[in-house]
């Protein structure tokens, strides 16, 4: 074999090796969506319950989107003991404030508003969300704290204890779901919230406590020639933070469109399940985003077998959700498996199929996220994003405006829509960032290959 392709080769399993516990992350983290829906379905008054934990997953997760990247900030800037401290005290900060933003907006006639006069919920779908979204409001500060060690544990190459502190949330989460199932009579909304919260609390602590090794490494005397000022990380992370605020967007939005379009509390009810089917094959690309953060070499020399890598991926997972939704396999996904009512099954086979192409899209938008990230060089990440959003809130608007489809179908629509603007805004940043020849120095690449570490 001549030596470039074995170089290659090894690459690739290297690559494997590397990805193979973060995907495991993500997919078992993807499992609490139809795990958590299964149970509600099979409790009473399962489409309040299911729409209900479907409007305040989409609360938890747009008041939680400002922390998301902190795993992909602490993975590209962590890179000694002062840097680490003030990423640190950076997320403890933030975690602080965007809890206290759930407080207010829990103990203050805001929800109602929201809730009532602009989302339409029914009021039994806005009473059962509203006491949901207390039981999570430890949800957001434990997710930046989990990111924050994350983060640490991917660039110290210890990508297998990311996974083990997933096995603790994914047990945790079904325990706690069985119990509050078996043991007790609160409503399903409110059995998936409580099960939500305990899992990634448990997650978050052992993941701190897996991250001491690292931790300690990080405290022998500064190794980074760029120490970095409050002001250097907030003008890193902030184009993230808002990326992860307006992609997360998405949820509240089309949530609130939801109100408006024909069979609103069908398509609330299955949404949730869709989503979930979805997230499981799209979260193997949310796993190689930080992959290729740790993996790029900063001349680019790399690019070859980790775009090979990412074309197989795309089709893979495509491939793996469309098995489902083209074939007998979507009846039995979500009749046997999520424990859907007939009646609702049939608003979730159209959109599941629309959404096939998601995962493939969703891959190549990770690859360009990873080596912009990897640049520093964020603003064209949150200008996409925002595109993306903007196409989203626009096509359903006029798929709703236009057509008599199902609000769930519109959403589909919607959703792939504008991940395909949102990936074609952003080849001509990338392609612009890997141009310069192989070797030349860029100060504005982190050192960010395992070797260097």
């Amino acid at each position: 074999m001549p030596r470039e392709a074995f170089e290659e080769a090894l690459s690739r399993r290297r690559i494997l090796v590397f990805w193979l516990p973060l995907a495991a992350t993500w997919l078992m983290m993807a499992v609490e969506g139809p795990f958590l829906a299964a149970i509600i379905a099979r409790l009473s008054e399962p489409k309040f319950n299911l729409a209900a934990y479907g409007v305040a997953f989409a609360f938890a997760i747009i008041i939680e989107s400002p922390v998301i990247m902190i795993m992909s900030a602490a993975t590209a800037l962590a890179e000694d003991g002062p840097n680490f401290r003030r990423l640190r005290r950076f997320t403890y900060a933030l975690n602080f404030v965007i809890t206290a933003f759930q407080v207010i907006l829990l103990a203050t006639p805001l929800f109602g508003w929201v809730a009532h006069d602009v989302m339409k919920l029914p009021p039994e779908v806005e009473r059962l969300t509203h006491i949901s979204l207390w039981i999570l409001l430890p949800w957001p500060g434990a997710i930046g704290y989990r990111r924050l060690y994350q983060g640490l544990l991917i660039r110290s190459g210890m990508t297998r204890r990311v996974a083990y502190g997933t096995v603790v949330r994914l047990s945790t989460m079904a325990v706690t779901g069985l119990l509050l199932y078996r043991g007790t009579g609160l409503a399903g909304a409110w059995v998936g919230a409580g099960a939500l919260s305990a899992g990634v609390c448990m997650e978050a602590l052992a993941s701190r406590w897996m991250a001491r090794t690292a931790m300690r490494d990080l405290m022998e005397p500064a190794s980074s020639e760029r120490t970095l000022s409050y002001r250097g990380i907030g003008r890193f992370y902030v184009p993230l933070a808002m990326t992860s605020t307006i992609s997360l967007a998405a949820y509240p939005v089309v949530t609130l469109f939801m109100g408006h379009a024909p069979y609103s509390l069908e398509s609330l009810a299955v949404l949730p399940v869709v989503n979930s089917l979805s997230f499981i094959f799209r979260s193997p690309a949310l796993a190689y985003h930080d992959v290729v953060i740790a993996l790029m070499d900063p001349a680019w020399k790399r690019m070859r077998p980790l775009m090979s890598f990412a074309a197989g991926l795309a089709l893979a997972v495509s491939a793996g959700m469309a098995l489902i939704a083209f074939t007998p396999l979507s009846r039995f996904w979500f009749s046997t498996v999520s424990g859907l009512h007939p009646d609702l099954v049939r608003f979730a086979l159209t959109p599941t199929r629309i959404l096939s192409l998601l995962p493939a899209l969703s891959v190549l938008l990770a690859v360009e996220r990873a080596i912009l990230v990897s640049g520093r060089h964020t603003d064209p990440i949150t200008w996409a994003t925002a595109l993306e959003l903007s196409g989203i809130a626009l096509l359903l608007w006029a798929a709703i405006a236009l057509t008599d489809w199902p609000g769930a179908t519109c959403a589909a629509v919607a959703y792939l829509g504008g991940r395909f603007l949102s990936n074609t805004m952003l080849i001509l940043p990338v392609l612009r960032r890997v141009r310069p020849a192989a070797g030349e120095d860029d100060d504005r690449r982190p050192e960010a290959s395992l070797e260097s570490r």
